[in-house]
């Protein structure tokens, strides 16, 4: 079952699928930083499993010369042993379903690079996704 996630105690559950993907968070500085995402447009749905968040993806509405309006994934992540059971690509049909209702153009992610990359990889071609740029960042040292 697809759900919102959108309040503390919905973030808090969420801790475990969000740290699979993004080592950083923990229970201590989840909440704060995503509270703050959501109130700058980061929207957080989850597929809940067997009692559990098993499933998240966190999106935004973005609008660019080159996209049109536009929905940017940023985070795509699974609990391992959830895995291949089809939660992931129920995610992408909501947010696919969210981004047609709100007339936009696309649906970007950004996925990195390496070996532990290569199932996420397949799933993102498979679903029909293309790979259209390379992603260039400049880390600004303060």
């Amino acid at each position: 079952m697809i759900v919102e996630i959108n309040n503390e105690a919905g973030i808090l559950r969420a801790t475990t699928v969000m740290n699979a993907l993004r080592p950083q968070l923990n229970s201590e500085n989840i909440v704060p930083i995503l509270m703050k995402m959501m109130q700058n447009g980061y929207h957080l749905i989850g597929f809940e499993a067997d009692g559990v968040i098993a499933a998240a993806l966190g999106y935004r509405f973005t609008e660019h010369l080159h996209w049109g309006k536009a929905i940017y994934i940023d985070d795509l992540s699974t609990i391992e042993e959830y895995r291949k059971k089809g939660y992931a690509g129920k995610l992408l049909d909501h947010v696919k379903a969210v981004a047609m209702a709100h007339q936009c153009n696309q649906i970007h992610l950004d996925s990195g690079l390496g070996a532990n990359r290569y199932d996420a990889h397949r799933f993102y071609l498979n679903y029909g996704f293309n790979i259209t740029s390379h992603h260039f960042a400049l880390a600004i040292n303060k």
